[in-house]
């Protein structure tokens, strides 16, 4: 009975030392994971703005340090971006930002699973790229991301090592 006691009285001391996250309304809604938050969200500026910002506060609160809260933020703009030129306007998409030990995991969800990336062999500063550097940077930012396949679409996920 002391060993359950304790451990309740450790939860609840760690809920009370996350950070504080926006009241939900149409289109974001947000929840603490494990040492991160989930995004769910309907694709828009205000959205994107919210998550961008969270993503930066929630993992620094979390020990996580600048420069990494900061690739993690890069990492999930670009996602965004990428989500809404493939999927649309008003996508639903569903974010995951959280610290794993020394490093940190990005992961949107999108509902195409049939749009899947591809990387390109065209270097990012060639005059013959046809398109964005996206997928560049994420291989730069988060070497070996990748996509899963759900019954729902897909996720892409990157994990960044801490710096």
């Amino acid at each position: 009975m002391d060993d359950m006691l304790r451990r309740a009285r450790m939860e609840d001391q760690r809920r009370s030392q996350r950070p504080v996250l926006p009241v939900c309304v149409p289109g974001l809604y947000v929840q603490h994971g494990d040492r991160g938050f989930v995004a769910h969200i309907t694709a828009s500026e205000f959205a994107f703005s919210t998550v961008r910002g969270l993503t930066v506060s929630v993992l620094m609160a979390y020990g996580t340090g600048q420069a990494t809260a900061h690739t993690a933020e890069w990492l999930v703009s670009e996602l965004l971006g990428n989500a809404v030129r493939a999927c649309g306007d008003h996508v639903p998409l569903v974010v995951e930002v959280y610290v794993t030990g020394r490093s940190v995991q990005v992961n949107v969800h999108d509902p195409a699973a049939d749009l899947l990336p591809r990387r390109s062999a065209v270097a990012m500063d060639s005059d013959n790229a046809e398109s964005g550097r996206g997928l560049g940077l994420l291989d730069m930012l988060a070497p070996g991301w990748d996509v899963v396949s759900s019954p729902v679409g897909k996720q892409i996920r990157c994990h960044i090592d801490a710096k």
